[in-house]
């Protein structure tokens, strides 16, 4: 059974599946797990590794227009070395108040790689979930995409770059401000194309975007081998935790968010299309090793 199969399976079994985070009384929770052999190639310090793993659950929170609250990890590890657990324990902390959250601990457990488990917390009345966008919506991201395509291939010739790469502010200050201005959103974990994907199945719609408009980092020009490589980087790597919406004011959305808005394309009836042809549904898959990056959560949208 692959991913997409056994998030079938999950959905089928459980009604309340399907947004970024499980919605009970105004708190919002996500979840996610990280392995060494998945996660964190050869050369990721523990620092980055601690705020990675909870900036992809606090990213959840930031997807449903939610304030960050708090956040929890699992530690476990063959041994237990007193640096690298100090510094993860920093990273972790640092990453939770860049977004005006709280690190409060956790649990420490023996295993044979480096795993993290992270849970985080938010708080909203009005979630913005992945079912409102309506044809005519504009489509658009939030930042640039490519970041961690483009630290990957850093890896192992320049660590240092590498991490500050991997190292990603969770768009929740921007979240909060889309919230009133988008009808649905979801973070870009899995890739920009198999986010519209998934949004266009959750709404019941299609979407166009227009390929000059995706905003591209520019450690993907430096990294990429070519104009193909470096779309495909943008388009269906992933793991850049982006914010993905529709809305009907792109205009009053961009002045909203504290983080640049790009305007990427539009809301249609049926089908996701770049520039006029279908556009894959082709993103991250967490069950490979091949490539680095959380989980997609299952425990998504349940309400009491």
């Amino acid at each position: 059974m692959d991913e997409r199969a056994a998030l079938a399976l999950v959905g089928a079994e459980l009604d309340a599946a399907g947004d970024d985070c499980a919605v009970l009384d105004g708190t919002v929770v996500s979840t996610d797990m990280l392995h060494e052999t998945t996660d964190f190639p050869a050369g990721t310090t523990r620092y980055t590794a601690g705020w990675r793993a909870v900036g992809a659950s606090l990213s959840d929170v930031a997807a449903m227009g939610a304030s960050a609250t708090a956040a929890v990890a699992v530690y476990a590890a063959p041994t237990f070395e007193g640096a690298e657990l100090r510094d993860f324990l920093r990273g972790a902390r640092e990453v939770c108040e860049t977004v005006g959250g709280e690190y409060v601990g956790g649990d420490l457990d023996g295993h044979d790689e480096f795993t993290v488990a992270t849970t985080a917390l938010g708080a909203t009345e009005d979630p913005v979930l992945r079912s409102g966008a309506e044809p005519g919506d504009a489509l658009c991201v939030t930042g640039t995409l490519g970041r961690s395509a483009a630290a990957l291939r850093l890896f192992g010739t320049d660590d240092e770059r590498a991490n500050d790469l991997f190292r990603f502010e969770p768009r929740v200050r921007a979240g909060v401000a889309l919230a009133p201005h988008a009808t649905a959103m979801l973070d870009s974990s899995d890739g920009l194309a198999r986010s519209l994907h998934q949004l266009a199945e959750a709404s019941g719609c299609g979407f166009a975007v227009e390929g000059d408009r995706v905003p591209v980092a520019d450690a993907v020009e430096e990294t990429a081998d070519g104009a193909d490589d470096a779309r495909e980087m943008a388009l269906h790597f992933g793991e850049d935790f982006e914010l993905v919406f529709a809305t009907p004011d792109p205009e009053a959305a961009a002045g909203a968010s504290p983080t640049p808005v790009t305007r990427v394309g539009a809301v249609t009836e049926s089908g996701v299309r770049l520039d006029g042809d279908p556009l894959p549904d082709r993103g991250y898959t967490h069950c490979s090793s091949v490539r680095t990056g959380p989980g997609r959560n299952t425990a998504r949208r349940g309400r009491r």
